[in-house]
This record gives structure tokens, C-alpha cells and sequence, in this order.
């Protein structure tokens, strides 16, 4: 059976069920900030809700064929471009329990655009109701890892997330389970925390199956958005990723010190096989916002630190084990971004500046990429982007988006990075949401 064939009449169903009943608030919309719109019950009875956004725009690049994370890369003869960057759909179904009875929540999210069509969410949530705390979710979601990750596109004042975030979380989820300590009562002591803890497959969606038994421990401990007066409000989180893939060879490279150099060591010890090179990260993220006449001031902040496995050319988290005389290759990262976000003269108006960073291997750096027998490749190259953003917000439906991406890569002795690369891009984008 087709997918029209199953989407169009799913379509019309669920249309039948909005005309009869009011739109519901989320429980938890994992496709946004995980502690924004937490399982606000208010009325009692079932309900459907469709939303969606959609994200036509128009690029810029310096030169053809560039290389970038504002999209994905140009085509070699390219360097301007029309592309529907996001067309999601979103249905959610809520079943609100009674009494001491759980509640469900079901949600399908897809993208379609010119590039395919994928599936993004599919998952079911049970909430306790007897002492208002937990919750229970498993299928296709976000990953509970950091601010970025779990912000929607929509909302996002910047068109895409940073090179950090789509490199070490691409396409944000994964298949998992998940359990959620999250107060649901007013009056409780705790009421301003929230604890995710989950464990995934570890590859994300891109792949059609899991490759190991390892699996992915993701964590993330939130404050809520606290006042700390009548004009500033503080949020905070800290998370942690614990896992690794299965080493399917005897080889292993690992960037250490030998004669006074930095090199690309290889272990090649049979004990190597079978084994796990590690995946672990370490984060915390922090947002002020301060209210004023005009509308508000706001600051974000996140770092995260770690151990990444990717291959030779790239700090990508693999897709697939390797094989032959390939391994992986653990790299100590570091990365982070800081975001400054000021209305102008109304909340209609906005400008943004946001600056991210990812440098995939934090022992090497400069000239000593590319030095001859090193064995680094341009996956240990520092990069950097300025972005400055002006949007402007028709209505809550409609948002315009001006965006320019400033890239800068370190000098290094590879060819083809001896200085920085041309890869600046300007984005122009409408967003209709409804």
C-alpha cells in the first residue's frame, strides 16, 4: 500500500477530530525545548492537534560546490539556490487519564520536501496521574542532550543549529526509551526541576537498523525557567551522553604524543576487537532573558567537552561499523556557542548574533594538521562561525528570516586549508506555521 494511501484518508480523520474539539497544549513537545509546554492539563477529554511549519528559502554562497552546515552542501556547480529547507506536519493525540488513570500521548511528525520524504517523530508517552511526577516515552524522539538539540526549528532565531550540535546529535533523535521525573503540582518543592534519563540505539535515525549492543545512556537535568525579578528570567540544564560503538577490526587510532609530536596512533591489538570506543559528552547550557519596554533582551550560552568517535575524515558519528584495515578514530572535542537575541523596537523586530564553535581534536592544532606521517585529515580542523540574523515576525503565523553565516577554519598544512576556506552563506527564508 502507498503512503497516499494511508496519509490522505490518517488526514482526513484526524481533520474530522479537530472540528470537534479545541486545539490541546502539548504534554511535552519533544521537537522543542523538553521543559517547554510540560502536560498541561486543562481540560478533560481526547483530542487531536495538527501543526506544522514550512521553510522556503533562497541561498547565497561565496563559491560553487561549497561545503556547508547552513543546510547542507551546495551542489558543484551551485552557489545559489532555492530549497524548501523544512515542510513538517505534526499530529498529536491526547487521551487524558482521570483520577489516578494514565495519560497517552501519541505523536507522528514528517518532513517532505524535494529531497525525500522521512519520518522525524514516532512516539508514545504514558503520564502518571496518581502522584504527578513521571512520565514514560519510547519510539523516534529527541534526544534529552542540551537547549540547541531539543529547540525547535520553528522557533529557533537562527535558520540551522550549530556544527557542533549537527555533527556529535545529527537529525537530534534516535530510537529509545525514556523516563521523565517532571512536577506537576503546583505547590510541590520541586516543581522548577526536570530529569530526563533515556537510553537509545546510539546511531540516530539515518541508519535502518542498530549495528551493536551498545546503546546510548542520555541524561539531562533541567532548572525551569525561574524569575529572578519582575524583568529576568533565568533556565538552566546539564547533560551527559555515556556510549560507544563496537570496534568491528583490531584498529583503533588515537591522537597521541610520540618524539615530541602529535600523531594519529594506531593499536592494532587483537584485544582491540570487540571492543567499544567511547562516545561521551559533557554539557551545560544557560538562557537569560530580560523583559524591557520594547520587548526583550536575551543570552544563551552552551559548552560541551568529550570523547568522539568518527573515521578518518570526519567526526560524524558513523553509520555503520568498520571494516578491513579502517577503525575509529577518538578524538577529544570541545564546542560550544553563545547567542545574543534584542527586539527592536518591538517584538516584531529582532536582531540576532550568534557565535559557535567545534574543534573535533583539542591536542592538535594550526600547521600541525597536515604535517607529513601525522595521519590528520580535515575531521581535526577547528571551525568557527559568526551569524548575524535580523527576523521579523509578520504574526505568529508567518516570520521573516535575513541570516548571514561568517565560517572561518584554522590555518593548517593540508592542501586545500592552508588559509580560510570561501564558505560564507546568506540565507533568506519565509516560515508559514500553523
Amino acid at each position: 500500500m502507498g503512503i497516499k494511501k494511508i496519509i490522505i484518508p490518517l488526514c482526513c480523520m484526524l481533520i474530522s477530530g479537530v472540528l470537534k474539539a479545541q486545539f490541546l497544549m502539548d504534554m511535552v513537545d519533544t521537537t522543542t525545548n523538553t521543559g517547554k509546554g510540560l502536560l498541561s492539563i486543562y481540560k478533560n477529554f481526547d483530542g487531536f492537534r495538527i501543526s506544522g511549519y514550512v521553510q522556503p528559502q533562497f541561498q547565497l554562497a561565496q563559491e560553487k560546490g561549497t561545503s556547508s552546515f547552513e543546510g547542507g552542501n551546495f551542489a558543484a556547480e551551485v552557489s545559489n539556490r532555492f530549497m524548501l529547507r523544512r515542510s513538517r506536519v505534526r499530529i498529536d493525540y491526547v487521551h487524558f487519564g482521570q483520577g489516578k488513570k494514565p495519560g497517552v500521548q501519541v505523536v507522528f511528525q514528517f518532513d517532505a520536501n524535494e529531497r525525500g520524504f522521512t519520518v522525524r517523530d514516532v512516539w508514545g508517552r504514558i503520564t502518571e496521574n496518581q502522584w504527578q511526577l513521571f512520565s514514560f516515552t519510547t519510539g523516534i524522539f529527541a534526544r534529552p542532550f542540551g537547549y540547541e538539540v531539543n529547540l525547535s526549528s520553528s522557533e529557533r532565531e537562527s535558520p540551522e543549529r550549530g556544527r557542533m550540535s549537527q555533527l556529535l546529535m545529527k537529525s537530534e533523535r534516535d530510537i529509545g526509551a525514556m523516563l521523565s521525573f517532571d512536577v506537576r503540582k503546583e505547590t510541590h518543592p520541586l516543581k522548577k526541576i526536570k530529569f530526563d534519563l533515556g537510553f537509545f540505539n546510539g546511531q540516530g535515525i539515518a541508519v535502518k537498523s542498530d549495528f551493536d549492543n551498545h546503546k546510548d545512556l542520555v541524561a539531562r537535568l533541567s532548572l525551569k525557567p525561574v524569575s529572578l525579578s519582575s524583568k529576568i528570567i533565568l533556565s538552566a540544564s546539564a547533560s551527559t551522553l555515556q556510549g560507544g560503538l563496537l570496534n568491528n577490526t583490531p584498529y583503533v587510532f588515537t591522537t597521541l604524543m610520540q618524539n615530541g609530536e602529535w600523531k594519529q596512533a594506531i593499536d592494532s591489538g587483537t584485544q582491540n576487537k570487540g571492543s567499544y570506543s567511547p562516545r561521551k559528552y559533557y554539557g551545560a547550557d544557560v538562557q537569560l532573558k530580560f523583559k524591557n519596554k520594547k520587548g526583550f533582551t536575551q543570552l544563551r550560552a552552551e559548552m560541551l567537552q568529550g570523547t568522539q568517535s568518527g573515521t578518518a575524515i570526519s567526526s560524524l558519528t558513523p553509520e555503520e561499523l568498520q571494516s578491513g584495515t579502517n577503525g575509529f578514530y577518538q578524538r577529544r572535542f570541545r564546542g560550544g556557542y553563545f547567542y545574543f537575541i534584542q527586539n527592536l523596537g518591538s517584538v516584531k523586530h529582532q536582531l540576532v548574533l550568534k557565535y559557535d564553535f567545534y574543534d573535533p581534536n583539542t591536542r592538535v592544532s594550526g600547521k600541525e594538521i597536515g604535517w607529513p606521517g601525522a595521519g590528520f585529515t580535515q575531521a581535526d580542523i577547528k571551525y568557527s562561525t559568526l551569524g548575524f540574523g535580523y527576523n521579523y515576525y509578520f504574526s505568529e503565523n508567518v516570520k521573516l528570516m535575513l541570516y548571514y553565516a561568517s565560517v572561518k577554519n584554522e590555518s593548517s598544512s593540508l592542501p586545500g586549508f592552508t588559509r580560510d576556506v570561501s564558505d560564507n552563506v546568506l540565507t533568506t527564508r519565509l516560515q508559514f506555521k500553523f
